[in-house]
């Protein structure tokens, strides 16, 4: 590495940290890898990441001054495999396969690399996962149905704001908006449908659980700033999903008369594996994971699922958390030692079936309107219990199996 010069390395470094950040690495993990990367090109540096900027502290052994970067960057979105390429792209470096001239053409590459799977895909999987959830939730075939199209109206939505700034802004509540009249108006030729529940099941890719699972991981690794900004960030979110679906329900009253929700036969307890299987593989398509580790990232899913599902029976629901978060920290710590791939390939996928962000929407709907969506006792406390267990679990893995890769 010593024929490189001190800008390129530097380039290099802070054209990393910016692709990670977009692709939603976590803080904690970002930080310990710029950490290492620039240690490895013997450049000692500091960084401080936040989801909306993020700075880049490089001493120069040549002329013994520091360098500063300070950039302010929108919050990332995941993209498992391009993060999955970053951290292929760092082991070339390090082993020599590549020269920094070449690594830094490839940044570039994966940034600018087209999506993995179509539109049609992607449509698909919308629906499917809101179907998949509707399912989790044990309730009947006529809302798995609903929430299926109500998903694929979704994707629509987000096809357009790709598109358009001004529907990109407002996209959480129009959704909500939307999706709670059109679940208004199906319930005048199909009463069977329990329409919370329905709004709730199409606008789960938009319930910001995950968002507040590692908001609160980074504050108990004590990256505070980043930490409160994530929990924060997701709680709005939360709060404009909740408000559109109100509206909604209010645009829609003026039109036509609510319809009595007429109660039918729920789904069979199996089906929840089976909603497991299609949420898996849907997140593959959303996440954008590579292919080679669509199994794994599945796998991931049936353990978390499993672990939690098994663990409940003699701990409890909350507990039972712990259970699935210990067992897919452990899982996605030896993935990343085996096949040499960042640990949040396969976590994230797992954690996404753990996190009770929806009972989070639940609990709010159970506050304002002092209504049940569903059967479900002390959910506000429940749901606090269970992000604890989240964490604690994620920590505990840590301990028990080290993560030999940063990411």
């Amino acid at each position: 590495m010593l024929p490189d010069s001190f800008t390129q390395k530097r380039h290099f470094i802070i054209t990393l940290g910016k692709l990670l950040h977009k692709f939603g690495a976590t803080t904690y993990r970002l930080e310990n890898h710029l950490t290492n990367v620039s240690r490895f090109l013997a450049i000692p540096g500091q960084f401080i990441i936040t989801p909306t900027s993020m700075t880049f502290v490089l001493y120069n052994s040549e002329d013994q001054l520091e360098h500063n970067f300070i950039v302010r960057v929108p919050p990332g979105d995941i993209d498992l495999g391009a993060l999955a390429r970053a951290n292929e792209l760092v082991d070339e470096l390090s082993t020599g396969q590549r020269s920094l001239s070449e690594a830094i053409e490839r940044l570039e590459e994966i940034k600018n690399k087209p999506a993995p799977y179509s539109n049609i895909l992607i449509f698909l999987a919308f629906g499917a996962s809101s179907g998949a959830f509707a399912m989790l939730m044990r309730t009947s075939w006529h809302d798995v149905f609903w929430s299926c199209v109500l998903g694929f109206m979704v994707y629509l939505l987000v096809l357009w704001s790709e598109r358009s700034k001004s529907v990109a802004n407002m996209l959480e509540p129009l959704s909500s908006i939307l999706a709670a009249i059109a679940a208004s108006a199906i319930t005048l030729f199909d009463p069977l449908i329990n329409v919370p529940l329905v709004i709730l099941s199409s606008i789960i890719v938009f319930i910001p659980g995950l968002t507040l699972t590692t908001g609160l991981s980074e504050l108990a690794e004590r990256h505070l700033m980043s930490g409160t900004a994530k929990v924060m960030d997701a709680s709005m979110t939360m709060f404009k999903l909740y408000f559109g679906a109100v509206l909604g329900m209010t645009i829609s009253s003026l039109f036509w008369q609510p319809v009595e929700f007429v109660p039918t036969e729920l789904v069979p307890q199996w089906t929840a594996w089976l909603a497991v299987l299609i949420l898996s593989l849907s997140l593959v398509i959303v996440f954008k994971a590579r292919k080679r580790h669509a199994f794994w990232g599945v796998l991931s899913g049936f353990i978390a699922f499993s672990s939690s599902y098994w663990a409940a029976d003699y701990l409890g629901v909350a507990l039972g958390a712990f259970a699935g978060a210990f067992a897919i920290g452990i899982y996605s710590n030896l993935f990343a030692r085996f096949l040499k791939a960042p640990a949040t390939v396969v976590m994230l996928q797992g954690l996404v079936v753990l996190v009770p962000g929806s009972k989070v929407y639940i609990g709010l709907n159970s506050i304002i309107t002092g209504s049940d969506m569903i059967h479900a006792d002390q959910i506000g406390s429940q749901t606090f219990l269970i992000f604890m267990s989240l964490v604690a679990g994620l920590i505990f893995a840590n301990v028990a199996v080290r993560p030999r890769n940063s990411l």
